[in-house]
């Protein structure tokens, strides 16, 4: 540091020069060497992570924007990327089986783990079968429903391929390629049918705003891949899809605020329910200033009685809109329940008559985009997940009030997933996925409609896992699958890696 000076006094300019011999002196340290930071950009950094996964999966060369798991088979799982950071870098998927693994904790090879710390033993996973045939980014894939028999991927090169799957007598699972179609520039995501009276019937929304939906049947070598129904009524991106649990709708929405809710088997028109274009049960757009969305919806979901569909969309925007009623007499034949489940899920679905398109509530608890939404299977709940980070819980048989508003939920980084588990906890466990690159499984009962909790131990936080990079450094989790009872959890990561984690 050089010494002050006075404003009077002659300054000198003249850079300060080292004698030779002084520029040669070593200085020695007596407490050794300290190393510096470097900001070269060429230099990497050390990353250390926690890491509670017990299994990884890590053939991905870039982001893993999809995964589905097998609806008998939980330990298979099919994951979907891209090959490469590219514009024109081509999907791959693979489908492994994770009823192989020890339990023990693993720490992928990719990661840089702590020297002093204990090296946990890894367990690797090793695919099964490769799913190529893509020449853009596999950003969605499912498995048909009820029994899993084929695997459907879709792209950002517009194309549904799907793929047979059979077992050897040794329960080996074998994976054939049946057919593709390519009927839009791109697939946003597939909803597999979910009633077993037409199976192996699968859904998609497309870029262009368009709908449609198939039907597989190897068998019939001709025709494998059958349309059964095509919509071209939303005007832009088709974002979001979801059937009715009754298999008697498909409910979708797209960037341009609008909501249409099809009859897909003509079970609505056959009762005259349908609107006036013949094809749906509830068609709402932003024309309609009390269902306006500034900024366009991304998410829809329908409640377990299918009574009403809830859509989330820009600026925290929730709203519920009922559905015609349709199967009254297989209500009647429904396990019987106590008057008090019964009085509870009737104030859910009260305006439910037999015309739909009521608007039973405008929801604004968040301030940022949601972007999920799931309904409990035995409680009268909705979980919503936003872009600011929060979870909203709504009880739908009060008015769909504010149960619980998880503020931190994820922190500052967006919430991509919610869903509750549907075999054990009594419809009140919740597991959520975000852009930190956490995973984490929330008992959301116990709260009051009042209640605005900020952090995330005093929130109902059951347990949480960490292992991907996140915090903005491009390793989020994109998307999960639990099973039904929820003990493992496997991951897909936006830093190219799925883990599998106990729960």
């Amino acid at each position: 540091m050089s010494a002050p000076h006075n404003d009077n006094d002659e300054i000198d300019d003249s850079p300060e020069l080292l004698d030779a011999e002084d520029a040669l002196e070593e200085v020695e340290d007596a407490e050794g060497d300290i190393a510096m930071d470097s900001d070269d950009e060429g230099d990497e950094m050390e990353i250390v992570l926690q890491n509670d996964s017990i299994a990884y999966f890590d053939l991905h060369k870039d982001s893993v924007f999809a995964i589905a798991q097998h609806p008998t088979q939980p330990s298979l799982i099919a994951t979907g990327g891209s090959e490469g950071d590219t514009e024109d870098a081509p999907g791959k998927g693979y489908v492994f089986d994770t009823s192989a693994i020890s339990g023990r904790p693993v720490l992928p090879p990719s990661y840089q783990a702590d020297p002093n710390a204990p090296q946990p033993q890894s367990t690797e996973l090793t695919p099964l079968f490769a799913i190529e045939g893509h020449t853009d980014s596999i950003n969605a894939l499912a498995f048909t429903l009820p029994r899993g028999q084929y695997l459907t991927s879709a792209g950002m090169d517009g194309r549904l391929r799907a793929y047979q799957l059979t077992f050897d007598g040794r329960n080996k699972p074998t994976f054939t390629f049946v057919a593709e179609a390519q009927e839009v520039p791109e697939i946003n995501w597939l909803a597999p049918y979910p009633s077993p009276q037409y199976p192996n019937t699968i859904a998609l929304g497309a870029s262009d705003g368009s709908v449609w939906v198939y039907t597989i049947d190897a068998s019939d070598s001709g025709n494998p891949l059958q349309i059964v129904q095509s919509y071209f009524m939303h005007t832009a991106s088709c974002t979001a899809g979801a059937w009715s649990p009754d298999g008697y709708f498909l409910a979708t929405v797209s960037e341009d605020s609008s909501l249409h809710v099809w009859d897909v088997w003509g079970e609505a028109a056959a009762k005259s329910l349908t609107n006036d274009n013949g094809q749906t049960v509830v068609s709402l757009t932003g024309e309609d200033q009390r269902f306006e969305v500034e900024g366009g919806l991304y998410s829809v979901a329908i409640d377990p009685r299918s009574s009403f569909v809830a859509v989330g969309g820009a600026g925290g925007a929730v709203k519920i809109i009922s559905l015609p009623r349709i199967a009254s007499e297989a209500s009647s034949q429904a396990k019987p329940q106590s008057s008090k489940q019964n009085k509870a899920k009737a104030k859910g679905g009260e305006a439910s008559g037999s015309q739909g398109g009521t608007i039973l509530a405008s929801l604004h608890t968040m301030g940022d985009g949601v972007e999920s939404l799931a309904f409990s299977p035995t409680q009268t709940l909705l979980a919503a997940g936003s872009v600011d980070g929060s979870i909203a819980i709504y009880d739908t048989a009060r008015r769909f009030a504010v149960r619980r508003h998880i503020k931190e939920a994820h922190e500052e980084f967006s919430v991509v997933k919610v869903e509750f588990l549907r075999g054990s906890g009594d419809g009140w466990v919740l597991t959520s996925c975000g852009m930190d690159g956490v995973v984490r499984r929330w008992d959301v009962r116990g709260a009051t409609a009042s209640s605005n909790v900020s952090a995330t131990s005093a929130s109902g936080l059951v347990n949480q896992w960490r292992g991907h990079r996140g915090d903005g450094e491009g390793g989020g989790v994109l998307g999960f699958v639990q099973g039904g009872s929820g003990e493992r959890i496997v991951t897909a990561g936006d830093d190219s890696v799925v883990l599998v984690f106990e729960a």
